[in-house]
Parts: C-alpha cells; structure tokens; sequence
C-alpha cells in the first residue's frame, strides 16, 4: 500500500530575513543610541563645562570688559585734569621756584583765585569714583590724591600770603613741599594709568605734570603715545 503519511517540508530559507533584518535594526539603533548618550553625558561632565567654571569665566570677562571701559574713561579724565592743572602749575612755579636763586614772581590775586578754583574742581572730579578692578583703582586713587595735594598747596600758599613777615617763609616752604608731593603722586599714578592702557591693548598713554628738578617725580618713557609693547 501506499505511504500516505505527510511529509513537512523545512520552511524556506527566505522567510527568516525579515526577522533577521528587524534584530540587526533594532541592535544597530540601541548601539547608536548609547553611543549618543555617552558622548552626550560625556560633554556635560567634562569639568570645563562645569557650571560653577562657566560662571567665574562669565564673570572675569564682565570684569574686564567693565576695566577697559574704566580705563578709557579715567584717561580722558586724567587729561582734562592735567590740562586745568597747568596754568596752576606755571603760577606756583613763578611763585616757589625750585631753584632758591631764582627769585620769585608772585601771580596776581586774580590768578590765585583761578587756580584755587581749578583745584577744588579737580578734586570734584575723582570725588566719587566708580567700583572697579586693582590696577585702575590704584591709577584712580592716586590721582585723587594727587589733586587733593595741590589744592592744599595752593590753600597754603594763599595763607602765605596773608601771614606776617614773620611767619610767611614757613608757609612758603610748605607751599611749595605740597606742590612737590603732587607732582611726584600724579607721576607714580600716571605711570600706572600708562600700564593699565598698555594693558588694555590701548597703548601708551603719558599724562604727566611737568615737573622740576628735586621733586622725585616720575616722567614719561621712550614709546611714543599709543604705542603697543
């Protein structure tokens, strides 16, 4: 008799490829998917993105940029100042020569008021100065200091004049010893307004008082103004 048992036949090679094809899919975007994560997770915890770093960077550079603008700001003060500053000079040099052999050419009480005038307002002008870094605070207070020193110089040298013979020549002298410590405190501050500009990329920047022999005072460098080290 005939077999009439069935027989199965293997199912056909082609029909496990779409299964395959799914499982190689499905590992290819787990593998992406972690690799992506990682790298994500290793950008965030690299330690120059840390937020506490972010922020102290974010804020030198608000500070330099707030020193920079302070900077160009206190120069062109500083030459306002100086320019107001000379005609007052010029009457205290006549009036207390450095050389004792020069003789003395006392300014008119015209010209007394004026430079009295010129210092108070000098004074004004770096009364209230603005919060800013080490370095242009430094140049900024000893300007003020400087201002402040011969206003008192040019006070004295109006009480001089209206002293007794007898007590005139020591308040000459001490006219003229303020009217030195100026000069030599608005020198050291110049010389520090001159290296915060170099700083800064602005170049050289000499806002010195003429000063005579004696006083200590410091004068300008060699580079020419605006002049880049």
């Amino acid at each position: 008799m005939p077999d009439r048992r069935r027989t199965t036949r293997p199912p056909a090679r082609g029909g496990t490829r779409p299964v395959r094809t799914l499982v190689v899919a499905a590992l290819a975007a787990f593998v992406a998917g972690a690799l992506l994560a990682g790298g994500i997770g290793y950008a965030a915890g690299r330690p120059d993105r840390d937020p506490v770093q972010v922020e102290v960077e974010r804020l030198r550079q608000q500070d330099a940029a707030r020193d920079r603008t302070q900077t160009i700001e206190l120069t062109a003060t500083a030459r306002q100042v100086q320019a107001s500053l000379l005609p007052v000079l010029s009457d205290l040099a006549a009036a207390l020569p450095v050389d004792p052999a020069t003789p003395a050419k006392p300014p008119t009480e015209d010209r007394i008021a004026a430079g009295r005038t010129a210092t108070r307002a000098a004074v004004q002008r770096f009364a209230h100065p603005p919060s800013g870094g080490t370095a242009v605070n430094v140049a900024r207070s000893g300007l003020a200091a400087a201002v402040r020193a011969l206003d008192a110089a040019v006070r004295a040298y109006q009480a001089a004049r209206a002293a007794p013979p007898a007590t005139r020549p020591e308040l000459l002298a001490l006219a003229a010893e303020q009217r030195d410590i100026a000069v030599a405190t608005w020198s050291t501050a110049a010389t520090q307004l001159d290296a915060v500009n170099v700083d800064a990329g602005f170049g050289h920047a000499h806002v010195f008082l003429p000063a005579g022999p004696g006083t200590g005072a410091l004068t300008a460098d060699s580079e020419p103004e605006g002049h880049a080290d």
